[in-house]
């Protein structure tokens, strides 16, 4: 590579360094700043200027600091501190963002409640984050209504607000109107937070069990907003950032809310992805850029022409998970000059980028993180006579680890025993601790990396990692069911894998009621797609775990497999024969 190339690819790298000399004070873990003051900087410094729109509505910062102000006034009203959790069940609004950032001028902590879930992962999400209020809306009351009763530390018709339903709901206290009340004046005693403190748990899916609500420091959302926003986007104020997804992943919280915090640009926000919708809203609001996870381009690339998907601004697109197979034919379809990849866990310490935009690459290997030899299957290390870890040569697949450190920190989940099971010691030399990603990355010449797979009982569909310990424990109280094994498995034309379950029986075992359960207790995301009922014993390993491995290699294909197969398709399960395997195949049948 030429001088002039290096210097072209380095140039973004350069200008965000460049900038650290002004943003510094707001992205040390010891200083005094938190992102609700990052609010407070761009209401002073540009109060008329567009932050946020909405459908019809549009809000400046100097608005979207008060509304904030708002509900840091409600809920000091109603004893929330510093160090306080409120759990927050909303549909993408602006009142998610004026609640968020409202509690953590309090220097109180959101935690960012998947709004997918029902049943028992609501419940879970819930109380493990031990939360002393629940902020939701309207279309979240039924869900919460159900588990009721099992909200440990919760006061349903008192610990329980809700906006947009009136001053009556079937649940809790209607806020409307005292919001609409409060105070948008800055609270002159109002806790002023360090980097290091927290601003939010936002709940990952890891290799085992129920989701985890991973810590968020103000120091963590701080640097992410600017990797993403100076970096990523190379936003300033003009651009406006496109945000589609849900904002209790960090995928939008990060890059949409973040890039709009770091350079003071605009989020236009909407409720949910609409493929129909996507570049009429994105010319309706002049986007500059736009937000993706792999899975939204290939709806995109099978939506019917738009007049608008190639007459926009759009000039650069940033995600992760956009496949080989579909990047250039999704750039070039809908006009974008740029997009640009990224890796990085929500709570990891490997942050990689692919500025350069070279097509099937998530960037290039960063220093603090290494990709390391082990078994594929199981994510074991590969260690030498010393009982060290190896590095992975150019063209292998391998585990990526990140180291831990000073200034690469892992802060962990609520969970104490989920903190310590992604933590890796004693990797390349006696005392090191690295951050265990937990996926497999193949590495390429001048360090470009590509994403191989998830290790263990983690998949990825429809942009969520699905734990299969999780959906299994579930499906094991459906009637009839005796055991069940949960797995991921490859379908055409889809990113990431389908859920499938081997599962046994007994006599009142029956179909559609099982189709209805699944229905009830399970988002649509964590439904098992494929069927494959069991007429021996459940395969284990030589540790008595599920066998996994020979289930996922035979898929749904019924000329591997004897065990009746079936397909989910709408709300209920049809049988898999060598007719419909075929059209699934090719594209004709779509499972769900």
């Amino acid at each position: 590579m030429g001088w002039v190339e290096r210097l072209r690819e380095h140039w973004p790298l350069a200008r965000a360094a460049g900038r650290l000399v002004f943003d510094a004070p707001w992205l040390l873990p010891s200083g005094k700043s938190n992102p609700a003051k990052r609010v407070q900087h761009w209401a002073q410094k540009t109060p008329d200027a567009p932050a946020l729109l909405f459908e019809d509505e549009r809000y400046t910062w100097k608005q979207l600091n008060d509304r904030a102000n708002a509900y840091a006034a409600f809920f000091a009203a109603r004893g929330i501190q510093a160090g306080d959790v409120v759990a927050v069940l909303l549909e993408n609004q602006p009142d998610y963002l004026f609640a968020v950032n409202g509690l953590s001028k309090l220097g109180a902590v959101a935690a960012l409640i998947n709004t997918n879930l029902t049943g028992k992962s609501l419940q879970h999400a819930i109380q493990v984050a031990a939360p002393r209020r629940l902020l939701l809306d309207a279309a979240h009351i039924d869900p919460v209504v159900e588990i009721k009763t099992d909200l440990a530390g919760l006061a349903p018709d008192e610990d329980v607000y809700v906006i947009g339903a009136g001053g009556s709901p079937p649940l809790g206290q209607g806020i409307d109107e005292e919001l609409a009340a409060a105070s948008t004046a800055e609270r002159g005693d109002r806790h002023t937070p360090l980097g290091s403190d927290t601003y939010c748990y936002i709940y990952t899916s890891g290799t085992t069990g129920l989701p985890k609500a991973a810590v968020i420091s103000n120091a963590r959302m701080s640097l992410a907003a600017y990797g993403f926003g100076r970096l990523m986007f190379q936003a300033s104020p003009g651009d406006v950032l496109y945000v589609t997804l849900p904002l209790y992943h960090s995928s939008a919280m990060f890059l949409g809310w973040g890039g709009a915090l770091s350079t003071g640009t605009t989020v236009a926000l909407r409720r949910k992805f609409s493929a129909s919708n996507f570049w009429s809203d994105v010319k309706r609001y002049d986007a500059t850029g736009i937000l993706y996870i792999g899975e939204l381009c290939r709806y995109l690339l099978n939506s019917p022409t738009h007049e608008d998907e190639r007459s926009h601004r759009v000039r650069v697109a940033v995600g992760n998970g956009l496949r080989p197979d579909i990047w250039e034919a999704f750039q070039e379809r809908f006009n974008i000059p740029l997009v640009r990849e990224f890796y990085g866990s929500t709570e990891g310490t490997s942050a990689i980028l692919n500025l350069q935009g070279r097509p099937g690459m998530i960037g290039r290997l960063m220093p603090g993180s290494s990709i390391v030899r082990c078994d594929a299957e199981t994510g074991e290390l590969y260690r030498n006579e010393q009982g060290f870890a190896e590095q992975a040569s150019v063209g292998e697949v391998g585990l990526l680890v990140g180291r831990i450190s000073k200034l690469t920190k892992f802060d962990g989940y609520v969970d104490a025993e989920a903190t310590a099971k992604k933590v890796l010691e004693n990797v390349f030399e006696a005392g090191d601790r690295y951050f265990n990603t937990g996926d497999l990355i193949q590495l390429h010449e001048d360090r470009w990396l590509s994403f191989a797979d998830r290790i263990g009982d983690t998949f990825r569909w429809k942009g969520e990692n699905v734990s299969t310990n999780e959906v299994a424990e579930i499906l094991n109280g459906a009637p009839g069911v005796l055991e069940a094994n949960v797995y991921g498995v490859a379908i055409p034309h889809a990113d990431g894998r389908a859920g499938m379950a081997a599962f046994s029986a007994d006599e009142s075992f029956d179909l559609d009621d099982f189709a209805k359960f699944v229905m009830d207790s399970l988002p649509n995301y964590q439904r098992p797609l494929f069927l494959r009922r069991l007429g021996s014993e459940m395969k284990i390993t030589g540790t008595f775990k599920h066998q996994k491995v020979d289930y996922r290699r035979e898929g749904f294909d019924p000329e591997v497999v004897s065990d009746p197969l079936y397909m989910l398709q709408g709300d209920r399960y049809v049988p898999v024969d060598a007719a419909l395997y075929e059209r699934i195949g090719s594209g004709e049948v779509t499972p769900g």
